[in-house]
């Protein structure tokens, strides 16, 4: 019976539902038992979001900086519960060397913002790398294999482009010089989006910190969607039109206010729900230590433009945290996105991210079935874990439990080994094992710098951190399993445009040598 007035309350509303929510507060999120939704549905970093509907399938990317594999694919049936199914990009040098583990040096830069769009069967994936420039890639399907990146320019300044083809199958590209007043142009594009022509450039967006640009189309108009930033309104969503994709793009609306208090959503795709109602999945572009959040707000078409969120006579929206779901689930409401890894496949589950292209003869999930090894090199400078090159590491969620739980087998390491879990962005927090000769010590350390160090003597260890939405990690560590005993506590950040990472490391700062097994890493999460 509640379920059911809700519903009739949604319908009335125009779909949304009211509900009172304090940012990062929540208890729950995603899909409801009662038929209804809750901001975010990605309570984690999905940053830079765009959106597609193929068939009755929707799929989304998200920019993933220094992270490899980088930028993220995403797939869904019905807006809400999403999956990864691949990345895109596999191997970072394509971009440039600065992101190998040799060197280390694109924190917060890499891959940034991109378009994912789908013509004659294909997929394909447009973005910019602030300091390279603008990079292609395409599959046949959205899980891929990706071809190997096409650079359609090597130039740096530029950002945030996206791509469209008109119903002759021409094809367009638009990119934003940010180091330039934020000039954004359209090119003429090859039709397999190869190529742009430079000499085709023209000018149809600038100032104000204009970016986060989406080329769509719906019914007579072509839509330019974008955010920008004026003083200190912050920073809100605007949309240019016109009938042709070759006109100034002269006509000009607010979308969505700038709904500071929910950390400003501003960057998304605008898609057709199952319901044939009108979505826009953006992220939130004011982040914290959980990162640029993933939401889902209701988009109305007024006078022809897509006013987003809650709409108030005829003027810019505002935000929405509950709706009724584009499309009934099985009432289950079960995160599907994968954490906790077994590491029983010969592959890497698609949750998992390197710091930075990895050294790839340094792991492996063969050489011990059932375990995955990883082995130690030394990082670029000694103890410091955002230069220590083999380390894996997955999104925080902020939720009301985190709880992360790594099993090591440490009986290869080698003297100078460091092996252990850890979370970072700009700052860090690590608890691990160090050998140094004989002695084998549990190490707690925050931003590199050793708190406490703890004698033990053990062939296999268990390493935890449990937080929950306040951001307060507290880090535990057992010699059977069972008995948990309490080290540290550290405080989860944001840095590098990334919110809070939580990985496993592994490095030795005396030799390239010694190895651990990592037999499980569970995260349990409500």
């Amino acid at each position: 019976m509640k379920a059911v007035l809700l519903i009739l309350i949604s319908c009335l509303l125009g779909g949304n539902l009211k509900a009172q929510r304090v940012w990062g507060e929540w208890t729950t999120w995603g899909e409801q038992p009662d038929g209804t939704f809750l901001n975010p549905v990605i309570p984690a970093d999905y940053s830079d979001i765009d959106c597609i509907k193929v068939g009755e399938h929707y799929y989304a990317i998200s920019s993933t900086m220094q992270l490899s594999p980088g930028m993220t694919v995403l797939h869904s049936t019905d807006l809400v519960n999403w999956e990864i199914v691949s990345h895109a990009v596999h191997d970072l040098t394509q971009i440039g060397e600065e992101l190998s583990w040799e060197r280390m040096n694109r924190y917060g830069r890499g891959v940034w913002a991109g378009s994912l769009r789908y013509h004659d069967g294909r997929f394909y994936i447009f973005f910019g790398a602030p300091d390279e420039g603008f990079f292609m890639t395409s599959a046949r399907d959205a899980e891929g294999p990706w071809d190997p990146l096409v650079c359609l320019l090597r130039e740096p300044g530029w950002d945030d482009c996206t791509a469209i083809w008109d119903d002759d199958g021409k094809a367009y590209f638009l990119g934003t010089k940010f180091k330039d007043g934020y000039k954004s142009y359209i090119f003429d594009m090859a039709a397999d989006g190869t190529r742009i022509d430079l000499h085709s450039a023209r000018l149809v967006n600038s100032g104000n910190r204009r970016e986060a640009s989406k080329l769509i189309r719906h019914g007579e108009y072509y839509y330019l969607v974008f955010s920008e930033h004026k003083g200190n309104l912050g920073r809100y969503v605007m949309a240019k039109r016109d009938k042709k994709i070759t006109g100034d793009f002269a006509e000009e609306r607010q979308l969505l206010l700038p709904c500071r208090a929910e950390k400003e959503p501003n960057q998304g795709g605008i898609v057709e729900g199952p319901d044939g109602n009108w979505y826009f999945f953006t992220h939130h572009g004011t982040a914290d230590w959980g990162g640029r959040m993933a939401s889902l707000l209701p988009v109305r078409w007024i006078d022809d433009w897509p006013i987003i969120g809650e709409q108030m006579q005829g003027e810019p929206g505002k935000m929405v945290w509950q709706m009724s779901m584009p499309k009934s689930g099985d009432g289950k409401c079960t995160p599907t996105i994968r954490r906790s890894d077994d590491f029983d496949e010969a592959i890497l589950g698609v949750q998992w991210q390197w710091n930075h292209q990895p050294r790839r003869e340094m792991f492996s999930l063969t050489e011990r079935p059932g375990w995955m090894r990883l082995k130690a090199f030394r990082p670029l400078k000694p103890d410091c874990l955002l230069k220590a090159g083999n380390t894996l590491t997955q999104r925080a969620y902020r939720t009301r439990v985190n709880e992360v739980t790594v099993k090591m087998d440490i009986t290869g390491m080698q003297d100078g080994g460091k092996a252990g879990l850890c979370h970072y962005a700009r700052n860090s927090g690590s608890l691990g094992v160090s050998l140094q000769g004989d002695s084998c010590h549990v190490e707690w350390r925050e931003n590199d710098q050793l708190m406490r160090k703890i004698p033990v003597k053990t062939s296999c260890i268990w390493l935890r951190s449990v937080w929950s939405v306040d951001g307060l990690s507290t880090f535990y560590y057992s010699i059977n399993g069972d008995d948990f005993v309490l080290c540290g506590s550290y405080r989860l950040s944001w840095g590098f445009y990334r919110g809070d990472r939580v990985g496993i490391y592994c490095f030795n700062n005396l030799t390239d040598g010694g190895w651990i097994d990592v037999d499980y890493l569970h995260y349990r999460m409500e």
